[in-house]
């Protein structure tokens, strides 16, 4: 335990969480070098800041933003600047230890009442993603774990659990990748929906993670990318992503996906997911539900990637997920842009749909590649 006044004491927790941080990204960048990884990280803890790339500019720009408070963390995943359920549950653990550092109390129950209201911030941001929630239970941990410690010590707790929890999403994204690798053949094309890279996930991907390790397998493959209204994320974010990575991409209209399935240009569609509940039905990107029934009619296999903290055991079904529902003005105006409707329609726009288990030929996680029957048995806590 560290000891000393309050002052020095913060001063030495804090040389020390610079140190650390030091460390873990020159060890991230050293082995992202070896590996030929380039993407520029989703999110990450810099200088006492949290850096997020700013996917509401994509394609057009590479903007990095530097939150300093938790305020501007909560905006950035509301306004979709940071998105994909990993990366959501990253961003918001990082979140929750940047807002650890700018409570100055020196008892531990009064540091512990502001932070579970930091949590409560970030909990009302979004609510179908799961690993948003996962990762505020983790920090939660924290606090419950520390509370015979000193405040600085449960501040510096804090950010290595929001960094832990940032390695691990990568390293659950690269072992997905190789799982789902095996179920892809050489030649093989590949029909995507939205965007579950290493744009949405604190690096590499799930959906986009096996499309990865394949082509890093020397495997000739090709994907075909669903533009995914009405955002977007698979005309400016998955299509830029494998264009930057090199491997071939052909971008579609979202009703253009039956057209390609019939025309026998599909061998495997694989997305991500944002909750998966016990019984296997899979919330995902709204339009997802549709590919899945175009693949069946079509004997095509859908498959869906997906780390362990997106799967809810304590959901039974899907039709307990909650959907969040946009605003009318992501349909009525294309990406903020121009009106392509009548202003004042009615507009209906849930962000996400449910996709029966029925559908899914099978879910890849890190633990394996698992029949919707099977979660419940295998992440049963």
């Amino acid at each position: 335990m560290l000891r000393g006044t309050p002052s020095r004491l913060r001063a030495s927790v804090a040389s020390l969480l610079r140190t650390a941080e030091k460390d873990i990204v020159s060890s991230r960048e050293k082995e992202d070098e070896r590996k030929g990884f380039t993407m520029i990280p989703t999110v990450e803890w810099k200088d006492g800041v949290v850096r997020l790339l700013d996917q509401s500019q994509l394609p057009g720009r590479v903007e990095i933003l530097e939150c300093q408070d938790v305020e501007s963390v909560v905006s950035a995943i509301r306004s979709l600047q940071v998105r994909g359920a990993p990366a959501i549950g990253v961003t918001a653990a990082m979140g929750i230890a940047l807002g650890a550092q700018s409570i100055l109390e020196n008892e531990v129950s009064a540091f512990t009442r502001k932070i579970l209201a930091v949590c409560r911030q970030f909990a009302d941001t979004r609510p179908t993603a799961v690993n948003l929630f996962w990762a505020i239970e983790r920090m939660k941990g924290v606090l419950q774990d520390g509370c015979h410690c000193t405040v600085p010590e449960v501040q510096s707790r804090l950010l290595q659990e929001a960094l832990a929890i940032q390695r691990e999403d990568v390293a659950r994204c690269k072992t997905i990748g190789r799982r789902g690798a095996t179920l892809i053949k050489d030649g093989y094309r590949i029909l995507t929906h939205c965007n579950a890279g290493a744009l949405a996930t604190a690096g590499y991907g799930t959906a986009l993670g096996v499309v990865r390790a394949a082509w890093e397998q020397g495997k000739k493959i090709h994907v075909f990318a669903d533009e995914t209204r009405p955002v977007l994320q698979g005309a400016r974010l998955t299509a830029w992503e494998l264009m930057e990575d090199g491997i071939p991409v052909t971008l579609i209209t979202d009703n253009v996906a039956g057209t390609v399935m019939r025309q026998g240009k599909i061998d495997l569609c694989v997305v991500g997911a944002d909750r998966i509940a016990a019984n296997g039905d899979v919330a995902n990107k709204i339009g997802t539900y549709s590919v899945a029934v175009l693949a069946k009619a079509h004997g095509i296999p859908f498959y869906v990637a997906a780390p362990s903290s997106t799967i809810d055991v304590a959901t039974p079904d899907g039709s307990a997920i909650p959907i969040e529902e946009r605003s009318g003005d992501e349909v009525t105006a294309l990406n903020g842009g121009p009106w392509i409707a009548p202003k004042g329609v009615a507009v209906f726009n849930p962000a996400f749909d449910v996709t029966p288990a029925e559908y899914v030929t099978g879910i890849i996680t890190e633990e394996g590649v698992l029949s919707p029957g099977q979660i419940a048995e295998k992440f049963q806590s």
